[in-house]
């Protein structure tokens, strides 16, 4: 008899509290092999979507506190670790965010990413470089992703923004707020939109988002959730969470 694959831990290291209750939903969805997605809520100094607060979130002190409590969580070894923040990365620019990701894989001692990479990595597996993006953020933030992602080669066609400041509001829209902001930010021309805020709540509509918008939606918790399992070498194809898990061809590495 064969036995079961193992299960595959991802650590989530989470800001705040708005929609950190897609990563259980998620554990639901991925099916087998099993996947755990063990989640830590790191200290939020200031829930601002706000420069000057967005970098006291993704410090390197607060995502170094924030892995020593999952490894005394009694999760057991994790695989990969990522900190599920995209403001809180780009925020620090592409060399920054390289950085804080470097520091955090010194601590864990397993590979380690960011929501920001995560999403290079997922518009190279599927072949994206012209995008939409639709951010919670108010524009000052905004832009700073449309700059990290052309530093990336990723064109930005489009940008819609709400203007929210809060993690804590943005984790209050329903899913047809969500669906139809999606279809809203699309452009045309784009091969993808991308949702950006870890405080969406997206994970149970994802296809729904793929079939509202007619070509692939990337989401921030989709992501990152993608990005622990590829860096864990459990890359595999998985029904039920958009174009992204129905790619199983290598894609490339943002910090290759």
């Amino acid at each position: 008899m064969t036995s079961p694959a193992p299960a595959v831990t991802v650590g989530i290291l989470y800001p705040g509290y708005s929609a950190e209750d897609d990563y259980p939903c998620a554990e639901t969805l991925l099916g087998t092999p099993p996947v755990r997605l063990p989640l830590v809520h790191t200290e939020m100094r200031e829930d601002a979507h706000r420069v000057d607060a967005l970098l006291g979130i993704g410090a390197d002190d607060v995502l170094a506190a924030g892995v020593r409590a999952l490894q005394q969580s009694g999760a057991g070894p994790l695989d990969s670790v990522m900190w599920a923040c995209t403001s809180g990365s780009f925020v620090f620019g592409r060399e920054g965010a390289a950085a804080q990701v470097a520091a955090l894989e010194a601590v864990a001692g397993v590979p380690a990413s960011s929501t920001s990479f995560a999403f290079v990595d997922a518009c190279a597996r599927l072949g994206v470089t012209r995008v939409a993006i639709g951010a919670t953020y108010p524009d000052e933030v905004a832009e700073r992703f449309v700059v990290f992602l052309a530093g990336a080669g990723i064109d930005v066609l489009s940008l819609s923004t709400r203007g929210i400041v809060t993690a804590a509001e943005v984790g209050t829209l329903p899913p047809a707020a969500v669906l139809e902001f999606a279809a809203a930010a699309d452009h045309a021309d784009a091969e993808a939109v991308l949702l950006p805020d870890t405080a969406l709540h997206t994970i149970a509509q994802l296809d729904a988002l793929d079939d509202r918008v007619g070509k692939p939606v990337l989401t921030a918790n989709q992501v990152s959730i993608w990005q622990g399992l590829r860096l864990a070498g459990a890359d595999t194809s998985r029904a039920g969470l958009g174009s992204l898990f129905a790619h199983t061809a290598t894609g490339s590495t943002s910090r290759a």
